[in-house]
């Protein structure tokens, strides 16, 4: 198949699955084209079988705001034409379903390219409730050739928010590659990031309010107070400020490291010895499927589809939104209790190995196609 994927290049859980998505069909002996505005920070530069196309957006100083929409359209159309596309996979009910929507009018034979579209949170729980957009996103999810969600939880909340009864969402999760994300030897990067007594408490995201980055530091503080650690924070974002702030009001200044972004998080995440995510809500949670593939268990929050990563009690352990001190005493039970803290990891890895394969989640988009395709 000719494959179109328009993603978001930056940091973020759609971009990584969108270009892991991509690479791994072209490894299958697909011809994938990725068009966005920036290279995908996940796409080595040269890989066989994939194809970068830049969206270039034209600032005229009629535009107060460049129409970036209009450019992907624009840039989708062209190689649609030019590559003879059988689909495109857009990452996002806005814009890119909408902008290729319109590419697919502008063909000569618009029946013949479809759209599949995959919901991955924000569009949905967030963009999707602006009533400035909730018309566009609606728009755009109903005109897609073949929809797909991350999560039960998102299938059932698209549902409710735009009442699309008849909307055939098919739940297809994220993706892991576990021979990627695994369990590093002990002292590999660990002596870069906290002493040897020291347990290493990481975040991984975007610092988004969503996120609750506050109450990672605050449940990092309580965990503190009991056992010898270092909170490790992966990532950049608008609440990073407070975060430090939050940080030097409690005492912890000196045990937090604010890495930034990161491109090789993997290698991190793998001397990991708790993950930290208080989420506010996930549609889905990869960076804590990528923890668990690491063997590294999981103490986050009962927020939608982060319910159908991580088992309570199993792979790790969510609490109620909010609820740090709950938070920090399942987290000080866990460090403090070796044999349990290998026993959740391993069950954490082998979740991520057996329901979250890189092989069997790729595999069913490719059926998915395949049925969109009518083939």
């Amino acid at each position: 198949m000719r494959i179109g994927i328009s993603c978001y290049p930056t940091y973020g859980g759609s971009g990584a699955v969108a270009t892991e998505l991509g690479m791994r069909l072209a490894q299958r002996g697909h011809e994938v084209h990725f068009v966005s505005y920036a290279h995908p920070f996940r796409l080595p530069r040269f890989l066989r079988n994939t194809y970068f196309h830049e969206i270039e957006v034209s600032r005229y100083p009629l535009f107060e705001y460049p129409p970036y929409s209009l450019a992907a359209t624009v840039a989708m159309h062209e190689v649609a034409t030019q590559r003879h596309l059988d689909l495109f996979h857009v990452h996002y009910a806005v814009p890119h379903a909408t902008s290729a929507w319109l590419a697919k009018q502008m063909l000569s034979e618009p029946g013949e390219l479809k759209i599949v579209t995959t919901l991955h949170g924000t569009d949905i729980t967030l963009v999707g409730q602006d009533p400035s957009y909730r018309s566009i996103v609606k728009f755009s999810i109903e005109r897609s050739d073949g929809l797909t969600a991350v999560s039960n939880f998102l299938r059932l909340q698209t549902v409710a928010t735009f009442g699309c009864i008849d909307c055939d969402v098919r739940v297809i999760p994220n993706f892991v590659d576990t021979e990627i994300f695994y369990r590093r030897p002990d002292g590999y990067h660990r002596n870069a990031l906290a002493n040897p007594d020291e347990k290493i408490l990481m975040h991984l995201s975007n610092f988004r309010p969503v996120k609750r980055v506050e109450d990672v530091v605050r449940v990092a503080a309580r965990v503190m107070e009991n056992v010898p650690a270092r909170l490790v924070l992966v990532g950049d974002g608008p609440d990073r400020p407070r975060a430090e702030e939050r940080a030097r009001n409690l005492g912890i200044g000196d045990r937090v490291v604010f890495l930034g972004k990161q491109e090789s998080v993997a290698e991190l995440l793998g001397v990991a010895d708790l993950f930290l995510l208080p989420s506010e809500s996930e549609s889905f949670g990869l960076s804590a499927l990528e923890a668990m593939a690491s063997e590294v268990p999981v103490v986050g929050t009962r927020c939608g589809g982060l319910e159908e990563v991580v088992e309570d009690g199993v792979s790790g352990r969510l609490l109620p939104v909010g609820a740090v001190d709950a938070m920090a005493t399942a987290a000080i039970d866990i460090l403090s209790n070796p044999d349990r803290h290998k026993q959740i990891g391993a069950a954490g890895r082998a979740v991520s190995a057996e329901r979250y394969s890189a092989d069997r989640i790729v595999a069913m988009y490719e059926a998915f196609y395949e049925e969109v395709l009518g083939r």
